[in-house]
């Protein structure tokens, strides 16, 4: 089974490919950052040739006391947060508008064997196309999505092409900072590539298992 892999920027797709050694059948590409740069290059990817699988990778913000800094989530729920609408009741997903879809289920089995693998933490990751920056807007998340445990830019992106090509997604985030206010003296960047290339360090054996 080839694997896709699909970051948003070079560091992330530098982290991923460290981990893997020779003779894996991987291929890393960094898309570019949003959902849509995201969806575009791996729809041009999955288009190009077959894979087995898709993974959107990267670093991300943790939702706290479920995520810290530099731990890893693996999404059993890939969803988009912000698409939708406002109204004078609040905001309404686009599926309540009836049409569209704003969430993608990874397959469960080899969520709990990658979590099992890695450590990783298990929960909804949001894709937004804007990073939250205060506390109002993380709480307001939370309570839409009460298993949000990461959000991210890309990863819903990712899912609508591998659906649209029919291959299988999963989402696994290495947490640099929290969702809330943005403090950029509290980020972990590095420390967050690191885990990522950790995590993917031992992937190799789960997906090789469940093809």
């Amino acid at each position: 089974m080839r694997v896709l892999v699909v970051t948003a920027v070079p560091a992330e797709r530098d982290a991923v490919t460290r981990a893997f050694g020779p003779g894996f059948a991987v291929d890393v590409i960094a898309a570019g950052v949003g959902p849509a740069a995201a969806a575009a290059g791996a729809a041009t990817a999955l288009a190009a040739r077959p894979y087995g699988l898709v993974i959107s990778a990267g670093i991300g913000g943790g939702f706290r006391l479920v995520a810290p800094p530099e731990s890893v989530v693996v999404a059993d729920a890939i969803v988009a947060a912000d698409l939708g609408a406002e109204t004078p009741d609040g905001y309404v997903p686009v599926t309540a508008l009836g049409f569209g879809t704003v969430e993608h289920r990874p397959p469960a089995a080899l969520v709990r064997a990658v979590a099992d693998a890695t450590g990783a933490v298990t929960g909804t990751v949001l894709t937004v196309s804007t990073v939250t920056g205060s506390a109002a807007r993380a709480d307001e998340l939370r309570a839409r999505h009460p298993q949000a445990a990461a959000e991210a830019m890309e990863g819903f992106g990712v899912a609508e092409a591998a659906a649209l090509h029919g291959v299988p997604v999963l989402e696994i985030r290495a947490v640099s900072n929290a969702v809330g206010p943005r403090d950029r003296s509290a980020w972990r960047i590095g420390e967050a590539l690191d885990a990522l290339s950790a995590a993917f360090g031992k992937l190799a054996p789960v997906l090789e298992g469940w093809e």
